[in-house]
């Protein structure tokens, strides 16, 4: 698979460069899709649903890039689907320069009354799902000298209060791609992962919860979900749109030699180096243990 046929190293040479990015039809995603076609490149965006496609659509063109932009159906979670996908963009565009694995999926909640499935899904999509398309891409990556670009979160550095599930998975993205990193660069591909913090999205809106019905169901810790409840939307208030959390996307993508890790924001660096300094815990237990008293 990753040995160029003629006429695919010629399209090398010629086609612009490509990237396909997961989880486009809101936030972070359409904002990196739009900001990757305005860069000259040629986005394959891709969402599960492609009737939720309008949105994207209508930024394109408001942008001009709109011949820029391919959107494509794609579930992160159905492994055989990625690869399918991925080798029909090389197909299709004869080359594949980077990989922006975006899609994610929150979930709020504490283990005691979250089922063991909700935190399978969790990881799922936010890291199985990444580890499918990296897989699948990384062939095509490798005849291209490309890139992995990877929005992890805040929440891969240091674990929250009721994200026990979404951080879980995003700590496992960071130390898959950590450890990836270096062996990737062996052959040629770079990995970075983007380290966000609160951005103004529908990422959030979507999780669709009933606060008060959520605080009444949650018994023996309603006060401190309550907390971190009031915490968050206070947090929310000063966040990042999704265009500038999606800016260094596009400086991972086009810098010479991209750094492994990226926060978006003054504040997610120094969030993040909490606990990156914290050798005992302690810094971040004394931290996030404010959230919900």
């Amino acid at each position: 698979m990753c040995a160029a046929t003629p006429q695919a190293r010629k399209s090398l040479m010629t086609s612009p460069k490509t990237v396909l990015i997961t989880g486009t039809s809101s936030g972070i995603g359409l904002a990196a899709a739009i900001g990757t076609a305005r860069a000259g490149w040629l986005t394959v965006a891709t969402m599960r649903d492609t009737g939720k496609a309008e949105a994207l659509r209508e930024a394109a063109a408001e942008a001009g890039v709109t011949n820029r932009i391919q959107v494509k159906r794609l579930d992160v979670t159905d492994a055989a689907g990625v690869t399918a996908c991925l080798d029909e963009v090389v197909a299709e565009h004869g080359r594949l320069d980077a990989l922006v694995n975006n899609a994610g999926a929150a979930q709020v909640g504490t283990i005691e009354q979250s089922s063991v499935d909700d935190v399978r899904a969790a990881m799922e999509v936010n890291f199985f799902g990444v580890v499918a398309a990296t897989r699948a891409a990384l062939p095509h990556l490798r005849a291209s000298k490309g890139r992995v670009i990877t929005v992890s979160s805040v929440g891969g550095v240091v674990g929250q209060p009721f994200n026990e599930a979404y951080c879980a998975a995003k700590f496992a993205v960071e130390g898959f791609m950590q450890s990836l990193a270096p062996v990737a660069a062996t052959v040629g591909v770079d990995v970075t992962v983007i380290e966000p913090g609160a951005v103004a999205s529908e990422f959030v809106a979507n999780l669709g919860l009933d606060v008060p019905a959520l605080i009444a169901a949650a018994g023996p810790y309603g006060q401190a979900l309550e907390a971190y409840i009031t915490r968050t939307q206070q947090s929310f208030s000063n966040a990042q749109t999704p265009a500038e959390a999606a800016a260094p996307i596009i400086e991972a993508l086009t810098v010479a030699q991209p750094p492994f890790r990226i926060q978006t924001s003054q504040w997610a660096r120094d969030f993040v180096a909490t606990s990156l300094a914290d050798s005992d815990g302690s810094a971040v237990q004394n931290l996030t243990g404010g959230w919900v008293r």
